[in-house]
């Protein structure tokens, strides 16, 4: 198990016209908890119809090259042609600074906090 352990919440938010889901990800994002956060978004996407994601970073204490795969995973998942079905909010310094020296943030948007991302939907 990660040093700190790992959690994931999840939670539906009405905005305008759209179902948001939310994953609040607490702990260490790593590859001990790479297939929660899959397999939770799978859900969310294959059963539960969701095709707006925010992942809220704010209580991330790591994000290890497992993690970020897990997030590039994601994107794959919601991304289609019509729109870019994840966002990113409230990363800690450090997980900004692995998601930018990777790229990552050159492709899926990146909002200060939840609210911003939200209200970047409505675009």
């Amino acid at each position: 198990m990660s040093p700190t352990g790992f959690k994931i919440t999840r939670e539906e938010i009405q905005h305008n016209d759209k179902s948001v889901t939310v994953f609040h990800l607490f702990g260490w994002v790593d590859a001990q908890s790479e297939e929660k956060i899959f397999s939770t978004a799978e859900v969310s996407y294959s059963q539960q119809g969701s095709r707006y994601l925010i992942i809220n970073l704010e209580d991330v204490q790591m994000l290890t090259s497992a993690g970020i795969r897990v997030l590039q995973r994601i994107y794959r998942l919601y991304h289609s042609t019509e729109t870019i079905g994840l966002k990113i909010c409230s990363a800690p310094a450090q997980a900004y600074h692995a998601l930018a020296l990777t790229g990552f943030l050159q492709t899926v948007p990146m909002y200060e906090n939840l609210q911003a991302a939200l209200i970047a939907y409505d675009l």
